[in-house]
Protein backbone atom coordinates (compact mmCIF):
# COMPACT_ATOMS: atom_id res chain seq x y z
CA UNK A 1 0.00 0.00 0.00
CA UNK A 2 1.73 3.34 -1.24
CA UNK A 3 0.96 6.51 0.89
CA UNK A 4 -0.96 8.04 -1.93
CA UNK A 5 -3.17 5.13 -2.25
CA UNK A 6 -3.93 4.97 1.59
CA UNK A 7 -4.38 8.82 1.85
CA UNK A 8 -7.00 8.97 -1.13
CA UNK A 9 -8.44 5.82 -0.14
CA UNK A 10 -8.34 6.10 3.74
CA UNK A 11 -12.01 5.22 4.17
CA UNK A 12 -11.91 2.05 3.16
CA UNK A 13 -8.46 1.02 4.50
CA UNK A 14 -9.61 2.40 7.85
CA UNK A 15 -12.61 0.15 7.32
CA UNK A 16 -10.46 -2.44 6.82
CA UNK A 17 -8.28 -2.12 9.65
CA UNK A 18 -11.11 -1.81 11.68
CA UNK A 19 -12.56 -5.53 10.48
CA UNK A 20 -9.35 -7.40 10.92
CA UNK A 21 -8.30 -5.85 14.05
CA UNK A 22 -11.55 -4.63 16.18
CA UNK A 23 -10.23 -2.73 19.41
CA UNK A 24 -6.86 -2.48 17.88
CA UNK A 25 -8.32 -0.26 15.22
CA UNK A 26 -7.73 2.62 17.83
CA UNK A 27 -3.88 2.07 18.52
CA UNK A 28 -3.20 1.95 14.64
CA UNK A 29 -5.07 5.78 14.48
CA UNK A 30 -3.33 7.12 17.25
CA UNK A 31 -0.07 5.47 16.17
CA UNK A 32 -0.87 7.44 13.51
CA UNK A 33 -1.20 10.12 14.47
CA UNK A 34 1.87 10.10 17.05
CA UNK A 35 4.38 9.12 14.35
CA UNK A 36 3.16 12.21 12.21
CA UNK A 37 3.48 14.79 14.55
CA UNK A 38 5.89 12.82 17.17
CA UNK A 39 8.76 12.26 14.35
CA UNK A 40 10.17 15.31 12.42
CA UNK A 41 11.31 12.57 9.78
CA UNK A 42 7.53 11.64 9.09
CA UNK A 43 5.72 14.82 7.68
CA UNK A 44 3.91 12.78 4.99
CA UNK A 45 1.74 10.74 6.90
CA UNK A 46 -2.10 11.48 6.79
CA UNK A 47 -3.09 13.90 9.78
CA UNK A 48 -6.36 16.20 8.50
CA UNK A 49 -7.69 13.26 6.48
CA UNK A 50 -7.33 10.82 9.02
CA UNK A 51 -9.40 12.70 11.40
CA UNK A 52 -12.12 13.74 9.15
CA UNK A 53 -12.27 10.22 8.29
CA UNK A 54 -12.76 8.64 11.80
CA UNK A 55 -15.00 11.44 12.26
CA UNK A 56 -17.44 10.44 9.85
CA UNK A 57 -16.72 6.90 10.96
CA UNK A 58 -17.86 7.67 14.45
CA UNK A 59 -20.79 9.14 12.72
CA UNK A 60 -21.92 5.79 11.18
CA UNK A 61 -21.76 4.30 14.74
CA UNK A 62 -18.50 2.23 13.28
CA UNK A 63 -16.40 3.62 16.22
CA UNK A 64 -16.76 5.16 19.58
CA UNK A 65 -16.17 9.18 19.34
CA UNK A 66 -15.72 9.40 23.07
CA UNK A 67 -13.11 6.98 22.96
CA UNK A 68 -11.82 8.62 19.75
CA UNK A 69 -11.84 11.74 20.50
CA UNK A 70 -9.74 12.34 23.56
CA UNK A 71 -7.32 9.54 22.00
CA UNK A 72 -6.85 11.87 19.46
CA UNK A 73 -5.93 14.91 21.18
CA UNK A 74 -3.53 13.40 23.80
CA UNK A 75 -1.70 11.16 21.17
CA UNK A 76 -1.27 14.16 19.14
CA UNK A 77 -0.19 16.61 22.39
CA UNK A 78 2.27 13.83 23.34
CA UNK A 79 4.07 13.14 19.96
CA UNK A 80 4.69 17.19 19.65
CA UNK A 81 6.19 16.63 22.80
CA UNK A 82 8.48 14.17 21.36
CA UNK A 83 9.51 16.41 18.57
CA UNK A 84 10.12 19.34 20.61
CA UNK A 85 12.11 17.42 23.26
CA UNK A 86 13.83 15.75 20.30
CA UNK A 87 14.64 19.71 18.80
CA UNK A 88 15.64 20.92 21.99
CA UNK A 89 18.37 17.83 22.41
CA UNK A 90 18.90 17.37 18.71
CA UNK A 91 18.26 20.15 17.06
CA UNK A 92 21.86 22.07 16.68
CA UNK A 93 23.67 19.42 15.70
CA UNK A 94 20.88 18.46 13.03
CA UNK A 95 21.12 21.75 11.87
CA UNK A 96 24.93 21.07 11.73
CA UNK A 97 24.71 17.58 10.49
CA UNK A 98 21.08 16.95 8.98
CA UNK A 99 20.35 13.36 8.59
CA UNK A 100 19.45 12.20 5.16
CA UNK A 101 15.61 12.31 5.04
CA UNK A 102 15.28 15.36 7.23
CA UNK A 103 14.03 18.51 4.34
CA UNK A 104 16.06 21.02 5.69
CA UNK A 105 13.71 23.42 3.37
CA UNK A 106 10.91 22.64 5.54
CA UNK A 107 12.41 23.45 8.44
CA UNK A 108 13.54 26.32 7.07
CA UNK A 109 9.89 27.43 6.20
CA UNK A 110 8.78 26.46 9.63
CA UNK A 111 11.99 28.73 11.26
CA UNK A 112 10.16 31.49 9.02
CA UNK A 113 6.77 30.64 10.47
CA UNK A 114 8.32 31.47 14.10
CA UNK A 115 9.58 34.64 13.04
CA UNK A 116 6.55 35.54 11.61
CA UNK A 117 4.09 34.83 14.42
CA UNK A 118 5.95 33.76 17.03
CA UNK A 119 3.89 31.19 19.83
CA UNK A 120 0.67 31.73 17.49
CA UNK A 121 3.26 29.47 15.02
CA UNK A 122 2.33 26.48 17.50
CA UNK A 123 -1.55 26.90 17.11
CA UNK A 124 -1.68 28.29 13.74
CA UNK A 125 0.93 25.27 12.55
CA UNK A 126 -1.86 22.67 13.61
CA UNK A 127 -3.49 23.13 10.43
CA UNK A 128 -0.71 23.59 8.03
CA UNK A 129 0.61 19.52 6.84
CA UNK A 130 4.17 18.86 6.98
CA UNK A 131 4.43 22.47 8.36
CA UNK A 132 3.08 21.13 11.83
CA UNK A 133 5.69 18.09 12.13
CA UNK A 134 8.25 20.61 11.96
CA UNK A 135 6.90 23.47 14.49
CA UNK A 136 7.52 21.34 17.44
CA UNK A 137 10.85 20.43 16.30
CA UNK A 138 11.89 24.64 15.83
CA UNK A 139 10.38 25.52 19.26
CA UNK A 140 12.73 23.06 20.51
CA UNK A 141 15.50 23.68 18.60
CA UNK A 142 15.10 27.70 19.31
CA UNK A 143 14.54 26.72 23.21
CA UNK A 144 10.93 28.41 23.19
CA UNK A 145 10.07 28.38 27.04
CA UNK A 146 8.36 24.26 28.00
CA UNK A 147 5.44 26.08 29.70
CA UNK A 148 4.66 28.15 26.90
CA UNK A 149 5.14 25.80 24.16
CA UNK A 150 2.52 23.45 26.07
CA UNK A 151 -0.03 26.16 26.81
CA UNK A 152 0.01 26.90 22.81
CA UNK A 153 0.26 23.47 21.95
CA UNK A 154 -2.94 22.31 24.23
CA UNK A 155 -4.58 25.00 22.46
CA UNK A 156 -3.55 23.61 19.06
CA UNK A 157 -4.00 20.18 19.34
CA UNK A 158 -7.53 20.78 21.05
CA UNK A 159 -8.92 22.83 18.14
CA UNK A 160 -7.26 20.91 15.91
CA UNK A 161 -8.89 16.79 16.71
CA UNK A 162 -12.53 18.77 17.18
CA UNK A 163 -12.74 20.90 13.86
CA UNK A 164 -11.58 17.72 11.43
CA UNK A 165 -13.22 15.07 13.33
CA UNK A 166 -16.18 17.37 13.80
CA UNK A 167 -16.36 18.31 10.23
CA UNK A 168 -16.39 14.34 9.42
CA UNK A 169 -18.57 13.89 12.02
CA UNK A 170 -21.06 16.54 10.33
CA UNK A 171 -20.76 15.84 6.91
CA UNK A 172 -18.27 12.41 6.02
CA UNK A 173 -21.71 10.50 6.08
CA UNK A 174 -23.87 12.64 3.69
CA UNK A 175 -24.65 10.95 0.43
CA UNK A 176 -23.11 13.63 -1.64
CA UNK A 177 -19.57 13.20 0.46
CA UNK A 178 -20.13 9.51 0.42
CA UNK A 179 -20.30 8.44 -2.76
CA UNK A 180 -17.37 10.96 -3.76
CA UNK A 181 -15.29 10.29 -0.80
CA UNK A 182 -12.05 10.65 -2.86
CA UNK A 183 -12.85 14.19 -3.80
CA UNK A 184 -13.72 15.33 -0.40
CA UNK A 185 -10.30 13.93 0.67
CA UNK A 186 -8.67 15.89 -1.83
CA UNK A 187 -10.38 19.06 -1.25
CA UNK A 188 -9.43 18.88 2.44
CA UNK A 189 -6.31 18.53 1.60
CA UNK A 190 -6.60 21.31 -0.52
CA UNK A 191 -7.99 23.32 2.34
CA UNK A 192 -5.02 22.78 4.22
CA UNK A 193 -2.34 23.97 1.93
CA UNK A 194 -3.79 26.93 1.22
CA UNK A 195 -2.41 29.10 4.07
CA UNK A 196 1.07 27.65 2.26
CA UNK A 197 0.36 28.76 -0.78
CA UNK A 198 -1.03 31.87 0.24
CA UNK A 199 2.24 32.53 2.01
CA UNK A 200 4.35 31.27 -0.51
CA UNK A 201 2.45 33.33 -3.62
CA UNK A 202 2.89 36.83 -0.86
CA UNK A 203 6.81 35.96 -0.87
CA UNK A 204 7.17 35.77 -4.33
CA UNK A 205 5.11 39.00 -4.83
CA UNK A 206 7.86 40.41 -2.23
CA UNK A 207 10.89 39.29 -3.85
CA UNK A 208 9.47 40.79 -7.37
CA UNK A 209 8.56 43.79 -6.01
CA UNK A 210 12.15 44.12 -4.43
CA UNK A 211 13.74 42.97 -7.49
CA UNK A 212 11.80 45.35 -9.58
CA UNK A 213 12.86 48.54 -7.25
CA UNK A 214 16.22 47.50 -7.53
Amino acid sequence: MSPIDFILHIDQHLLQFLHDYGRGFYAIVFAIIFIETGLVLMPFLPGDSLLFACGAMAASGAIDIHLLLPGLFFFAVLGDNLNYALGRHLGQRWLLRPPRLLRVDYLHQTQGYFARHGGKTVVLARFAPIVRTFTPFVAGTGRMPYARFLSYDIIGGLAWTLSFVGMGYAFGNLPAVRHKFTLSILLIIGISLLPAFWQALREFMAARKRSQQS
